[in-house]
């Protein structure tokens, strides 16, 4: 990527994050809120071409895009997926165990994570019931010092996401971290466990 490059993704990524942000408040619940915010990561971030490179897609695959917001109950137990998009319908309030997978990861790290290939990434578990994603970005999401969930954007073409899409979805997260906030989220998550 060309510096004039990155300079555009960055122009475009950040004038989409003040769409969404001004989105979210207007919003009525957290909910919608965060919505705004993961349904922006996937129209902004990634290599629009790399289900057209060679090895992007296997035979059978086809480039499509996830986001969502997996919170960490409030028993520490699970990550509970909210404000999705493009998840199967049947993976509605997926809850996944807090240590599973990338997202388990996040969890124990505490930091962010983009794997541009997770076709090298041996530790990497589906998630998807209908596909295996091949390129993902993990970003957790704090307050006051404490991790209480993560974004995740994902697609299924390998390497449609790198470095400097991370740097970009970080700025995303923690305008959700304050948005989560802002709008009672914590309350808002007791009554859905």
């Amino acid at each position: 990527m060309t510096a004039r490059d990155a300079h555009a993704l960055r122009a475009a990524a950040l004038a989409t994050l003040a769409e969404a942000t001004r989105a979210c408040n207007s919003a009525t619940d957290v909910e919608s809120a965060l919505g705004h915010l993961t349904a922006a990561t996937r129209e902004v971030l990634g290599d629009r071409a790399a289900h057209r490179r060679p090895g992007g897609l296997m035979a059978g695959e086809r480039q499509f895009v996830v986001s969502g917001i997996f919170l960490i109950t409030p028993d520490r137990q699970h990550n509970l997926l909210v404000a999705e998009h493009g998840f199967p319908a049947e993976q509605y309030r997926l809850r996944l165990p807090v240590d599973f997978g990338p997202p388990g990861w996040v969890v124990r790290h505490q930091r962010p994570r983009v794997i541009a290939n997770t076709d090298d990434a041996p530790d990497f578990q589906q998630i998807l019931q209908t596909a295996r994603m091949g390129s993902t970005l993990y970003g957790p999401m704090f307050w006051r010092g404490q991790m209480f969930g993560q974004i995740v954007t994902a697609a299924q073409a390998r390497n449609t996401y790198g470095p400097i899409d991370l740097d970009i979805f970080m700025c995303f997260t923690h305008v959700a971290a304050a948005v989560y906030m802002a709008h009672g989220g914590p309350e808002w998550l007791r009554t859905l466990v």
